[in-house]
């Protein structure tokens, strides 16, 4: 067993640990599962939602959308061991949590109000074949966008009308391309958390490669990290008409909200 830690009011009678089993190979919540924590709790769940949770590892984050208020939460990962430790972790708890192997897009029966997803994010050069098994966890082709593409593409088809996609990934494989796709499949999106943090060991034996991919600057041994959020609004709900809906709420960064006027990942003004 591995304990983790948690947020204040997430899993009630534990506000600062979270215990979690975590078989050997399944990815431990790290920097990124506590950004898309907070931004789901920010986000504030529909009492009775119906939620997906994608490559959810552990399944921290749809136990949290099942505390949350959801009423009925599917989590899937490709990993078995994952899948397995989400489904145990949820019935610990008594959870209205359904845990399942494979692809994301051959469970997503249905819409859903609220989809989670911290896909693997970081680029590598090498083939997939002979990599450890625990680095699919990681890793996503050259660009590190091999599945974050597939869930832009795929939210317009899994959302409910107002529903919502939150998506952590690295600054590293271009936030930018993120919003550009989910706005182009009719999406509104906008970053709505930024958090630093150094590199770990994964990025740390890689920097070489990432800088001779100009992917990072020379000596630069820390990323950021994003939450996108983005809403299937109705065309006649959508903030071109009703101006500040989404971008007031995507007003998120470092755990404060951003000032009138300043630009989301702007450097704020030192006192």
């Amino acid at each position: 067993m591995r304990r983790r830690r948690g947020l204040p009011g997430v899993f009630p009678g534990t506000p600062w640990r979270v215990w979690l089993l975590r078989p050997p190979g399944v990815y431990a919540p790290q920097g990124d599962s506590e950004l898309l924590l907070e931004a789901l709790a920010e986000a504030t769940v529909p009492r009775g939602a119906r939620m997906l949770d994608v490559c959810t590892g552990t399944g921290v984050v749809a136990l949290a959308g099942a505390r949350l208020g959801a009423r009925e939460v599917h989590a899937v990962d490709i990993s078995a061991r994952a899948a397995l430790a989400a489904a145990w972790n949820a019935r610990l708890r008594g959870l209205p949590v359904r845990a399942h192997r494979g692809d994301f897009l051959e469970h997503a029966a249905g819409r859903f109000d609220v989809v989670t997803a911290n896909p693997p994010y970081v680029p590598h050069s090498g083939s997939r074949h002979g990599a450890p098994r625990r680095s699919r966890a990681w890793n996503a082709g050259q660009d590190g966008r091999r599945y974050v593409d597939r869930l832009c593409e795929a939210a317009p088809r899994l959302l409910t009308r107002n529903g919502v996609l939150l998506m952590v990934h690295s600054a590293l494989c271009g936030p930018d391309r993120t919003l550009e796709l989910l706005r182009r499949a009719g999406l509104e999106a906008a970053v709505t958390a930024r958090r630093i943090q150094p590199f770990g060991p994964v990025l740390r034996e890689r920097a070489a490669w990432l800088e001779q991919q100009r992917l990072i600057a020379p000596g630069q041994r820390h990323e950021e990290l994003v939450v996108i959020r983005a809403d299937l609004v109705p065309p006649e709900e959508r903030s071109d008409k009703r101006p500040g809906t989404l971008h007031a709420r995507a007003g998120i960064r470092h755990g404060r909200r951003l000032s009138p006027g300043e630009r989301p990942g702007a450097q704020p003004a030192e006192d």
